[in-house]
């Protein structure tokens, strides 16, 4: 007589040895290996088992034949630190592969911010970063003062991508010294640098990955000022402050540093960042190294610069640029124009007041034209969408071409056309263009040194699309040039910026790591065109490019993105100390085994 099976063992029976089996991708697995096609196995977020599974055995099965799969992206340079509170997605870098990013770079960030020092911070970041002022006063929760209580708010969030936290310095040096000395640039005491040193260790123990800086003081190179065009704080400090903040690393063995150093002293500034790197005897990631169309000398120095730093046992890093977007930008939001004096005063006041700028000031503007980085912007600035009738024969032009059809300097030409938008028309400023342009970016892209990418994700969304660069170094760099393979390109995309930031258990697939996971089709991936998105809040807009082609995404074993299309899965985490193992326990039933 053969005896019935038990409640118990009928439902041990039913549990599957898996959650998911991705079946039949070809896999990269992030660590320049050759590809293979194999299953890979998934349970409770994390990869169980590669090689030839057997579908009954999962849940789900996610048939991958035909379809590349590699380690989800991880994009280290994003100021999604208020836009992660209404967007769990990060957008755009959550449509375009990205599975964890890094915030609080350029030493800004949103805490520790006492109350009375929100707005202040608001208005700081949308100067900066272009963040809506009202966005961040709609979607905010501001349920916190400290880093620490920033971190909880973070955790608590929905996300569907993973977050590693840094210290934006910015606020820290605030805290600790009052707004106003600390805009003085006035040397801190011996007992302002140990609360710093206490508030960044008190940050690290909360599970910071490090901190973040800019430098650049007030001069020509400086794009990204304060909210009334004065420097920002670190714009303003001492050596020594950044300094003692290296000696915390040192003290923890642990963290990362993201520096602007930009003063126009390059070869100061590099030394600042090799100091930096021998105290800590940390990472620091240098931004950032960009193609120089009109000298490419500058760039190749930048590039040779990096290697002799890896030769001497320093472990700066560069943070490469390799988007070829162009910016769209009117003149009533932040530009990059602001490294002129003349421009930056008159973009200073209200949209009546500017107006009136512009009109006074002709000829101070006209002996004043436009640069960025030193070079000059307006045979590269392009009319791309007036509201005045008379001038929309010329979209599409350049101000120097419709100068000369209307008789006039350029620099009148664009004024009488924005005079007449009240402030409102969109330019375009196409970034890199010339005949050896391709060539430069071979440069870029062949440096052992540099990580690709520099999003941005989250600043800058009126007039940049960055957040693409995952999805165009895939395209223009692999499939169309064949300047890396996709070998290499999975290890630059993933690994590479998780061994540097110190990811535990990210950015590759292998057994243990956690399954944040791409699933793409090569032949077929593409950008799509650039569009103008009314959704954040307080009904502002932002210019977005979407991808094509991205089958599958999964954060944390979960599929957060299928056919290009968010399904409103929220399985990102809060990675602090960057989910070392060390510190934070694995799922229950995987620390069981």
């Amino acid at each position: 007589m053969i005896a019935s099976q038990s409640g118990a063992d009928r439902k041990a029976k039913d549990v599957k040895k898996f959650s998911t089996i991705i079946k039949g991708g070809l896999v990269f697995d992030g660590t320049r290996a050759p590809r293979v096609i194999t299953d890979i196995g998934i349970r409770d977020g994390i990869i169980s088992e590669m090689g030839m599974l057997d579908g009954n055995d999962a849940d789900e099965v996610i048939d991958a034949a035909g379809l590349h799969v590699a380690p989800g992206f991880i994009d280290i340079h994003t100021h999604y630190d208020a836009q992660v509170f209404w967007d769990p997605y990060c957008s755009m870098s959550g449509w375009h592969g990205v599975t964890t990013v890094a915030t609080g770079n350029c030493g800004f960030a949103l805490a520790p911010v006492a109350p009375e020092g929100r707005e202040y911070a608001m208005q700081s970041l949308s100067r900066t970063e272009a963040i809506p002022v009202e966005c961040m006063k709609t979607g905010l929760p501001w349920d916190w003062e400290t880093i620490p209580e920033y971190f909880d708010s973070l955790e608590r969030t929905p996300k569907a991508m993973n977050i590693v936290p840094l210290v934006g310095i910015g606020p820290l040096v605030i805290q600790v010294m009052g707004l106003k000395r600390a805009k003085a640039g006035v040397m801190p005491t011996d007992a302002e640098h140990a609360e710093m040193r206490r508030l960044l260790h008190e940050a690290m123990d909360a599970g910071a990955n490090g901190w973040s800086i800019q430098h650049m003081g007030d001069t020509v190179f400086n794009v990204q000022r304060d909210s009334d065009g004065t420097p920002m704080v670190t714009d303003v400090m001492h050596d020594e402050t950044w300094l003692q903040l290296a000696e915390v690393l040192a003290e923890r063995n642990e963290g990362i540093m993201q520096v602007i150093f930009l003063t126009g002293d390059f070869e100061g500034d590099r030394k600042r960042a090799e100091r930096v790197a021998e105290i800590s005897r940390r990472p620091v990631i240098w931004n950032a190294v960009l193609v120089h169309v009109a000298d490419p000398n500058k760039h190749r120095g930048d590039l040779a610069w990096l290697r002799s730093c890896q030769e001497r046992g320093l472990t700066v890093y560069g943070q490469g640029i390799t988007t070829n977007s162009e910016t769209y930008f009117t003149l009533e939001d932040f530009n990059f124009w602001d490294t002129v004096p003349a421009w930056r005063d008159v973009l200073q006041g209200t949209i009546e007041e500017r107006l009136a700028k512009l009109a006074e000031r002709r000829d101070l503007l006209r002996a004043n034209p436009p640069v960025f980085f030193g070079r000059p912007r307006m045979s590269h600035t392009y009319l791309h969408k007036t509201l005045t009738k008379k001038y929309e024969q010329f979209e599409g032009m350049s101000f120097v071409k419709i100068g000369r059809e209307l008789g006039v300097n350029e620099i009148d030409a664009l004024i009488d056309i924005v005079l007449a938008d009240g402030l409102m028309t969109t330019l375009r400023d196409q970034n890199y263009a010339g005949a050896h342009v391709d060539s430069y970016w071979r440069e870029m892209s062949e440096s052992p040194y540099l990580l690709i990418g520099s999003s941005d994700g989250g600043a800058h969304t009126k007039f940049i699309t960055n957040g693409r660069y995952t999805t165009e170094y895939l395209i223009r760099f692999v499939r169309e040039r064949d300047w890396v393979s996709l070998e290499e390109a999975h290890w630059r995309l993933s690994a590479f910026p998780a061994q540097l930031f110190g990811i535990k258990g990210r950015g590759v697939l292998e057994v243990g790591a956690a399954a944040d996971i791409v699933i793409y089709d090569y032949a077929n991936l593409e950008i799509l065109p650039c569009e103008v998105a009314h959704d954040l809040p307080a009904n502002e807009w932002r210019r977005v490019q979407r991808a094509s082609g991205y089958k599958y995404v999964l954060v944390n074993g979960q599929v957060t993105i299928k056919d290009d299309q968010e399904l409103g899965v929220h399985s990102g985490r809060l990675l602090r100390w960057a989910g070392d193992p060390r510190r934070e326990p694995m799922p229950s039933s995987i620390a069981a085994e």
